[in-house]
């Protein structure tokens, strides 16, 4: 099987045997050190490698939960848990943005030391003698790929750990590592941190340019959705560019990938069932393979645990109910209900496995792939939308109308009129009360799409907008103390 490859490496990381390995060749030793050399000087140790580094993105402390479902989405207000236990105190505060309670510190200083061990992981990798100074394929592919992981997880440390670059681009950064090193390196300024983001995903840009031609000729060009590929990269520089306030290049980036045709938004009828557990058939540019996702999901959204599992806010319905003229198939696709003591409750069953569930996963299509989808390509037709929003409005309503068509609403800004559409103006249905294009309007239908995802703190910390609690009674304000996340104790006690 085409996937088997991969598969079998990925168990191999949820026994601790990671591309690191029983022999430990990343020790920084002699010994250490021979067999990291000996490792990386085959293709195939350099895309085991690569495929470790890309199962450690699927660990709990990363995007097999906190970066993904869990913290990040309690921070957004999205999920939340009553009780007065550890773990549901340990949630209130993170709801709260108490950083310095134990429980949530130890949240992010376990996201830290994760992101830096599989920085390093990949630094080895680049650092190697066959793909530092890659010229030919397949190396320039390996290189493409491992650069494009570097920046992308240096960009989420700079995205919790940083101040929000368009509020105060003088503001300091993060380390940014770019050698295989047990030592983090020092400090830099924010700017400097885009810097060097930009120059990783410009470089992998150009390395993986022609990775179309060779799709499909080795195992490991095979499934691409499982691989930052060049369209993920064009869309990681979309919404990198997004995040400093560049529009223009935003723009440029997410049209790109949209008029590539690559990869398109699926139709209303293919949104059930479409991210539980998979990855997208045509909607996902990049995700990460993780079998056992549904394990992780289930209990703390599916399962209504007291004390433990994540429930939704209270006035969630509200914002599908608001300007759904059609009919959101999105509402049936990512929430059920279970019985509660008599009392139905909303879950979030976006990424629960339907197969897994029933018991049934003989019947799961061959060609799905289980795991978390780290970037579609709806993003980019917000990030279009967006951009645009101020200087053609025309345009940006367009690609802001085509992600709610296809999930089975009808377009704003046009009235229906027995049965026929016509323009907003001079049309003769009966017009909306206000069928203006907002930003605002953009952020409720990235928020709808993009829920459970771990996406809309980020959005919320690029706008330095304020948050409304999730039950609807506290609004907690922009500031630096909400969105930016305090570099954990460990990182300052080891430079001392």
């Amino acid at each position: 099987m085409k996937k088997m490859k991969y598969i079998i490496l990925c168990l191999c990381a949820a026994l601790g045997l990671t591309f690191t390995s029983c022999d430990s060749f990343l020790d920084i030793t002699p010994e250490g050190q021979v067999n990291r050399d000996q490792q990386l000087g085959t293709t195939d140790g350099i895309e085991d490698a690569l495929y470790g580094a890309y199962s450690q993105l699927r660990s709990t402390s990363l995007y097999g939960q906190e970066l993904s479902f869990s913290s990040l989405e309690i921070m957004s207000q999205t999920l939340w848990c009553y009780g007065n236990m550890s773990t549901a105190m340990t949630i209130n505060a993170l709801g709260n943005y108490e950083y310095t309670y134990s429980g949530v510190e130890n949240i992010f200083e376990a996201v830290w030391i994760s992101m830096y061990e599989n920085i390093r992981n990949v630094n080895s990798i680049i650092n190697s003698p066959l793909v530092e100074n890659a010229t030919e394929y397949p190396y320039t592919i390996y290189r493409g790929e491992a650069l494009a992981l570097r920046a992308f997880m240096h960009f989420d440390l700079v995205r919790l750990y940083a101040e929000q670059y368009t509020v105060n681009p003088a503001a300091d950064g993060i380390p940014y590592a770019t050698e295989f090193s047990l030592n983090t390196p020092d400090f830099e300024s924010l700017a400097k941190n885009y810097e060097h983001i930009l120059a990783d995903l410009h470089e992998a840009e150009l390395l993986l340019e022609n990775e179309d031609k060779y799709e499909g000729t080795s195992n490991f060009m095979l499934d691409r959705q499982i691989h930052l590929n060049k369209y993920a990269v064009k869309a990681l520089l979309a919404r990198v560019y997004l995040t400093m306030g560049n529009k223009e290049k935003a723009l440029e980036y997410a049209v790109e990938v949209i008029d590539s045709r690559k990869y398109i938004l699926k139709e209303k009828t293919e949104v059930v069932n479409d991210l539980a557990g998979v990855l997208s058939r045509k909607e996902t540019l990049w995700g990460v393979y993780f079998a056992d996702f549904f394990t992780q999901v289930n209990a703390k959204l599916q399962q209504t645990t007291s004390y433990y599992s994540l429930d939704l806010r209270n006035d969630f319905m509200e914002l599908y109910e608001k300007d759904a003229s059609g009919i959101d198939f999105r509402v049936s696709a990512y929430f059920s209900t279970v019985d509660q003591g008599g009392t139905p409750k909303y879950r979030l069953c976006k990424f629960t496995d339907v197969y897994e569930q029933s018991n049934n996963t003989g019947q799961r299509p061959s060609d799905l792939i289980l795991g978390i989808n780290m970037i579609r390509i709806p993003e980019m037709y917000y990030i279009a939308a967006e951009c645009l929003l101020d200087v053609d409005y025309d345009r940006a309503l367009n690609y802001y109308n085509e992600v709610r068509t296809h999930r089975g609403l009808d377009p704003l800004g046009i009235t229906i009129d027995n049965g026929e559409e016509s323009e907003e103006e001079g049309g003769e249905g009966v017009e909306p009360a206000d069928t203006n294009l907002t930003i605002e309007r953009i952020n409720e239908e990235r928020y709808k799409e993009y829920i459970g995802e771990g996406q809309t703190f980020f959005n919320m910390k690029r706008q330095n907008l304020s948050i409304l609690s999730h039950d609807g009674e506290t609004v907690h304000t922009a500031s630096k103390k909400m969105y930016v996340v305090p570099i954990p104790d460990i990182e300052k006690e080891n430079r001392n």
